[in-house]
């Protein structure tokens, strides 16, 4: 067998790139200061956390690209030399940048690395593809409106150069990041990591008349909503088969620096299920499907990857911005297992769902604290009481509560517990 596909998972803080790789990732993303397109994510690492997220990475056999994916102004470019300076000395594995420019500038100042080509650089064809080439990018990320098609015509024309794809996470209004509606309505620059996501709000619609200044307010349609610009979430799992087949694919990129750590293990799990399962020949979509279900989401769509932009009417979500998905997580396990941290109320007996990395070893025991089982191929857990280490003992525990609650029995770290979204608070299946 030739090598295999690379599962690359976003890591939005030291925590999310240790959950990633432990469920699943081969490879993470993820920086530190403003010169990375997701600057929220960018203040979560300080530049010793981001050390350490590599150094975690490199002990496990994972490897750390470097968003440096910013669009620079001239008043900038002397601090952007002094950051790829630093983050070179850090060891990472690849830079991803978006410019000629900054491309160019990575060669000077940090020889040998390897760089990546930003999605926001729009490469949708090979001849694009050949110049970044040229230049000495080693890897394209294909923008998103790319189809397999023209990923199989790269490929057949550049082999050298590695392919990677975005199979999950959330779609962009404008193409692949070109907008400006941020920028026009809150002075946030979508381009330069601090877009206000202004396609996710509800808008009314009016019509004007500029000879009178008369201003009309147009109703919708009930059901048909206002949420205009507001795309749905790309979800590929169901068409990683299509795509593996292939065969020009090097990486499959899980976007999502700035969601939660949740999404962060159960993407990383659910796509390293899929990649397992095609190369043993036992793929099942739906296996893969309900992990991602449990994940809040603005509806799923499978873009443009298999199918082309003008055979699509279904890819915005017109009528809300976003929904629950099937799961609530309930709780996280804490970094040595014993102990886990209350996200939603938990009464004893609650029925809640174990989510843990794919081959973790986690005991079936029944004891004074709990007691742990298989149902339908999940594993489960139930608390007979809820008791602190201090021995504090709850009827119930509410989300925000920072007590560390005892568990019956180790967890690998990270773990987390849910219940069915559906179900109100206290009202668990007993």
């Amino acid at each position: 067998m030739g090598k295999q596909v690379e599962l690359l998972s976003p890591a939005g803080s030291l925590e999310k790139l240790k959950i990633a790789i432990d469920f699943g990732a081969d490879a993470v993303y993820g920086g530190v200061s403003h010169f990375s397109l997701r600057i929220r994510s960018g203040k979560e690492f300080s530049m010793e956390d981001f050390a350490e997220g590599i150094e975690y990475a490199h002990a496990r056999g994972k490897k750390v690209y470097v968003t440096i994916n910013g669009f620079p102004f001239n008043s900038q470019i002397a601090l952007l030399k002094k950051h790829i300076v630093a983050m070179g000395a850090l060891n990472p594995d690849a830079f991803i940048v978006a410019t000629p420019g900054v491309l160019k500038l990575c060669h000077e100042l940090v020889p040998g690395m390897a760089l990546h080509l930003s999605t926001q650089a729009n490469v949708m064809n090979v001849l694009d593809a050949q110049i970044y080439h040229d230049m000495g990018a080693t890897r394209i990320i294909t923008a998103r409106e790319i189809s397999l098609k023209d990923l199989v015509a790269i490929k057949t024309e550049i082999p050298s150069l590695e392919l990677e794809v975005f199979v999950h996470g959330s779609m962009c209004f404008a193409y692949s990041g070109r907008c400006l509606i941020s920028t026009l309505q809150s002075g946030r620059v979508p381009n330069r990591g601090s877009c206000a996501n202004d396609c996710r709000f509800e808008y009314e619609m009016y019509a004007a008349n500029p000879e009178t200044g008369t201003l009309f307010r147009l109703e919708e349609d009930e059901g048909v909503g206002t949420y205009i610009m507001n795309a749905k979430d790309l979800n590929l799992a169901s068409h990683m088969k299509e795509i593996l087949d292939a065969g020009v694919v090097d990486s499959v990129k899980v976007e999502g620096r700035t969601k939660t750590a949740y999404y962060a293990a159960t993407t990383a799990k659910a796509y390293r299920m899929a990649i397992n399962d095609y190369y043993d020949g036992e793929f099942n979509e739906d296996k893969y499907q309900y992990e991602l279900q449990s994940l809040q989401n603005r509806g799923y769509t499978d873009a443009y990857l298999v199918s082309r932009p003008f055979e699509r009417n279904d890819t915005q979500s017109l009528d809300f911005s976003m929904q629950l998905g099937t799961h609530q997580v309930s709780g996280i396990v804490n970094p040595d297992g014993t102990h886990f941290l209350c996200k939603f109320k938990t009464e004893p007996n609650d029925e809640m769902e174990v989510v843990f990395p794919l081959g973790s070893d986690v005991g079936i025991v029944d004891n004074e604290i709990g007691t742990t089982y298989e149902k339908d191929g999940r594993f489960y857990m139930k608390l007979k009481q809820i008791k602190t280490e201090k021995g504090k003992l709850y009827e119930a525990i509410h989300s925000g509560n920072t007590n560390e609650i005892i568990l019956p029995t180790s967890f690998p770290a990270f773990t987390f517990f849910r219940v069915p979204s559906s179900l109100d608070m206290g009202t668990n299946p007993r």
